[in-house]
Parts: structure tokens; C-alpha cells; sequence
């Protein structure tokens, strides 16, 4: 029986032939994450991309679920995937796109640009002094998979001294001086100019920077998460920063998101906050990056070839 495979990917009409070139015996159906229909979804033995996961108890014939993003926790709730189906990832698709924007954020706090972006709106000309350099700090990346290494490996360029923390460790990763397992999480806070969250939401991640460990930061530290909200306790970070602890803190991820307009967070001077835009489709590279994943997983199933960045 041939696949009937659904692609939710957001694909252009070229590349349509390029999966049709890829599996030429296979039916192939075009939707969106909120235009399949049931009946799609029933027929599906393979999905690509997006799919609701409310939905995915209607694809009772599915095998394999190769997702758009890195992150799959949405789909990994008991009851959401039938037992035996096959799930991977887009993972490494947004490394670029998440690792420029932050190092952008650690670059815009070591130079204020918050503080005079809110002296401009003022119409208020005022130096704000002193300002900080990676150039010879020590930056600690919590997270060392392909973001956390291309990110380190910006920081690098510039002249710092990067060290990444993993949950197992089997020798030197690209981007990283040093690495270590997580239990070292403790004894290098102290060390670190800048501290920098790549993590996935997990029972060990969640409420991983505790008041205990953002304590042990200097007090003069950048900390930036990318990752996951879960994983910093924010309560914790106001209460910190209020007492004039950190050199500043980028969030692009917060919980709950959106940010409750009376989140204390928002009125923290030296705090900038983004919507949850460091990766996405935003950048084309990132887009094609994740159709080269799904099409490359496409060959890998079709000839029975181990999958790469499999989940389950």
C-alpha cells in the first residue's frame, strides 16, 4: 500500500515536486495546520510539519510524524501519538535564527541599547556610562545542542571563553572551550559573565534557575533563555533584579505566554523581552533548513534508513 503522506510544511510550489520526486508512488496532500480535513488526517500514514495536536487522534493509520520545529513536548502528552508511531524533528532547523537573536540581546544589554531606546522615546540625551564587552568573559550556555553550539561559537568569534553544560557528555562539541555534564551547573555560575538557556521543557529543566542558582551569579551577569519560560523561576528573577542584582536579562520566553499585562517582568529597566520570536519561519534559511530536514527524513523512511533526530 503506498504512503499518503500530508504536508503541512510551508512549502513552496517547486518544492512540491521535490517530495513528489522523492516518493513518486505516494499520495501527496497540501494543507495547512487548520485546513486539513478529517478525512486527510484518517487517510495519513505520514505527516510533515504542524498538525494540531488536539487532532491527531483522527490520524488512525499514521506511522510517522516529522514535526516543523525542535521542539516536540506538545505531541509527547500521553494519548497524543498512538502507540508505535515514529516521531522526529526539525531540530537544528532554527539554529541560526535563535542564536543570532541572542546574541543580539546580550550584545543590545552590554551596550544599553534598551536604556537609550527608551532615552530617544523621551527625547532625553543622556550618557548612561559605563558598559560591559564579552571580549574575555566567560559565557556559560545551558544546553549545548546545535543552538547552544552555534551560539557559543558567535561568542567565540568574539573573543570569549565558552562553556556549555549537557545532559551527557562524549567529548568536544563545536563552538564550546570546555563542556561539561549538568551537575557542574553550580560550581560555573560564578565563573560566568553571560549565562545563555537553550533548553527544552522537561521535569529536570523546569524551574532549573531557582533563586538558589541565580544567586550564584555575579552580580554584574547577562542571563538570556531562549529555550523555555519553565526553565527560570520568574518570581525569583524579579525579586533579584529589584534588589539591583544582574547587568540585565533577556527573555524571549516567558510562562505563561503571552505575558500577562501585569507581569511585573515588563517594568524591569534592564529586562528586554521579546514574544517568543527568536526562531520560527521568520528567516527564510530557517524555512528551507526545515524543508532539507523533512525531505532528507523522507528518503531515510522510504528506504527503511535510521532517521535523523528521532524522538521516539
Amino acid at each position: 500500500m503506498s504512503e499518503y503522506i500530508v504536508n503541512l510544511l510551508p512549502i513552496h510550489e517547486e518544492e512540491k515536486k521535490d517530495f513528489e520526486a522523492i516518493a513518486p508512488d505516494a499520495v501527496h496532500v497540501y494543507a495547512g495546520r487548520r485546513t486539513v480535513t478529517d478525512q486527510q488526517l484518517a487517510q495519513a500514514t505520514i505527516i510533515l510539519g504542524w498538525p494540531r495536536p488536539k487532532d491527531l487522534y483522527k490520524a488512525v493509520r499514521l506511522k510517522w510524524l516529522q514535526t516543523m520545529w525542535a521542539g516536540t513536548d506538545e505531541y509527547e502528552a500521553p494519548g497524543i501519538l498512538p502507540e508505535g508511531v515514529i516521531m522526529t524533528s526539525s531540530s537544528g532547523s532554527n539554529r541560526l535564527s535563535v542564536a543570532e537573536h541572542m546574541l543580539a540581546c546580550v550584545m543590545a544589554l552590554c551596550r544599553r541599547l534598551p536604556t537609550y531606546r527608551d532615552s530617544q522615546k523621551a527625547h532625553r540625551w543622556t550618557d548612561e556610562g559605563v558598559m560591559k564587552t564579552i571580549h574575555g568573559g566567560t559565557v556559560l550556555v545551558l544546553g549545548a545542542g546545535k543552538i547552544g553550539s552555534t551560539f557559543a561559537g558567535m561568542c567565540r568569534a568574539l573573543g570569549a571563553r565558552t562553556i556549555g553544560l549537557k545532559r551527557t557528555v562524549s567529548g568536544p562539541l563545536p563552538g564550546f572551550d570546555q563542556v561539561y555534564t549538568m551537575d557542574r551547573l553550580e560550581d560555573l555560575l560564578p565563573q560566568a559573565d553571560v549565562v545563555a538557556l537553550s533548553l527544552p521543557h522537561s521535569p529536570a529543566t523546569a524551574g532549573l534557575m531557582n533563586e538558589a542558582r541565580l544567586r550564584l551569579m555575579k552580580d554584574d551577569a547577562i542571563l538570556v533563555n531562549a529555550g523555555r519560560g519553565s526553565a527560570v523561576d520568574q518570581e525569583a528573577l524579579v525579586r533579584i533584579m529589584g534588589e539591583g542584582k544582574l547587568w540585565g536579562t533577556a527573555l524571549d520566553v516567558t510562562v505563561p505566554e503571552p505575558l500577562p499585562e501585569d507581569s511585573p517582568l515588563w517594568d524591569i529597566p534592564n529586562l528586554l523581552i521579546t514574544p517568543h520570536v527568536a526562531g520560527g519561519m521568520r528567516l527564510e534559511i530557517t524555512r528551507k533548513e526545515c524543508i532539507r530536514i523533512a525531505q532528507d527524513n523522507l528518503r531515510r523512511y522510504l528506504a527503511g534508513e535510521p532517521l535523523n533526530n528521532r524522538v521516539r
